[in-house]
């Protein structure tokens, strides 16, 4: 397995270890102190939660964390995550996980700034003018979100499961992607991934 790096925009960072390159590419983004979002305790359980915080350490750049995102992201962890950037002065959002905790964080990155309620982007109101700056340590295959403009909140008044018009103000700045660790999901979630791509292929 050779190393790599690409940029398109988003930069693609892929290769063993390359989790512990995550402070380095944080601080390049001009952030002093983040948002860590993730999903169940997998990031935790396999060591990678503590080595991307021990790379931000190294950098100086400091971190709060938003855990426990589940699949189908909903608005009411946005609207949390926002309050929590706001209260503790943050400056960028990390998303540590597959599509939700990236979908999670990009809604976050671009709520932050921006005076009304968050889903007015979704609903059509308002285009993303401006958001926070988004970094990804990517853990499962077929997730896209990781390079992608857009995401996908479910709004639970309603049961709205809706995406924001394209927009590069939410794009990942970087992506971090380590595959020792979409090499330890469970053999479900692996082939979930595989049909996905495939899905998305037909269409």
């Amino acid at each position: 397995m050779d190393n790599f790096s690409y940029c398109s925009p988003t930069r693609y960072v892929f290769g063993r270890g390359v989790e512990a390159q995550t402070g380095s590419l944080t601080a390049a983004m001009g952030c002093h102190k983040v948002l860590i979002v993730y999903g169940g305790g997998s990031a935790r359980r396999s060591g990678l939660l503590d080595r991307v915080t021990a790379s931000l350490r190294e950098a100086g750049v400091e971190w709060a964390e938003l855990g426990g995102i589940q699949p189908n992201p909903t608005d009411d962890r946005v609207y949390e995550g926002i309050g929590l950037c706001r209260e503790e002065g943050v400056d960028g959002i990390l998303a540590v996980g597959g599509g939700s905790a990236i979908d999670t964080a990009k809604a976050i990155a671009g709520g932050v700034p921006y005076d009304g309620d968050f889903w007015d982007f979704f609903s059509g109101k308002t285009k993303i003018e401006r958001s926070l700056p988004v970094g990804v340590i990517l853990t499962i295959a077929a997730a896209g979100s990781e390079g992608s403009d857009s995401c996908v909140i479910t709004h639970e008044n309603g049961n709205l499961k809706w995406g924001i018009p394209k927009s590069d103000a939410v794009r990942p700045k970087f992506s971090v992607l380590d595959p020792r660790y979409t090499c330890s999901l469970p053999p479900y979630q692996t082939a979930c991934g595989a049909v996905d791509m495939m899905a998305h292929i037909c269409e």
